[in-house]
């Protein structure tokens, strides 16, 4: 059965894209932890992160560094976190979360009610930085 993320990525349920390329895509957290909380994730289902390819995993952590950068200048947080959990959801996910303090990346403080908008303009964000630094798969919505 597809994971929730597939379904994202095959376009059957929506989501903020900030990312695509063939290897993964990267769009925000409908439950964000804080303002620009993005997903990284391969296009392929694979369930735990340990069972990647490693030339998957670099080019996973390739990217979330460039959404780091973008993630960064749109924000401008202390740091931006990067965190592998997965236990929501069967389909190996990198967080991507501007903090800047440790309690920030509290997941116990997820914004179950996230306005669109809010959404919308965070990923209008993201993509403006990404465009600024030169990434080209950035500006994929």
């Amino acid at each position: 059965m597809a994971t929730v993320f597939t379904k994202i990525i095959s376009g059957e349920w929506p989501g903020r894209f900030v990312w695509r390329d063939e290897q993964c895509v990267a769009f925000l957290s409908i439950h964000p932890v804080r303002p620009g909380h993005t997903l990284v994730v391969p296009r392929l289902e694979v369930d735990h992160w340990i069972e990647l390819d490693p030339r998957l995993n670099l080019h996973l952590v390739g990217v979330a560094q460039s959404l780091g950068r973008a993630l960064q200048q749109a924000f401008s947080p202390r740091r931006v976190a990067l965190a592998v959990l997965g236990l929501e959801v069967p389909h190996v996910h990198y967080h991507l979360v501007p903090i800047n303090h440790e309690g920030d990346l509290n997941f116990a403080n997820a914004d179950i009610d996230a306005k669109a908008e809010d959404l919308d303009r965070a990923a209008a964000s993201i993509r403006a930085a990404l465009e600024a630094l030169g990434y080209a798969h950035g500006s994929a919505a």
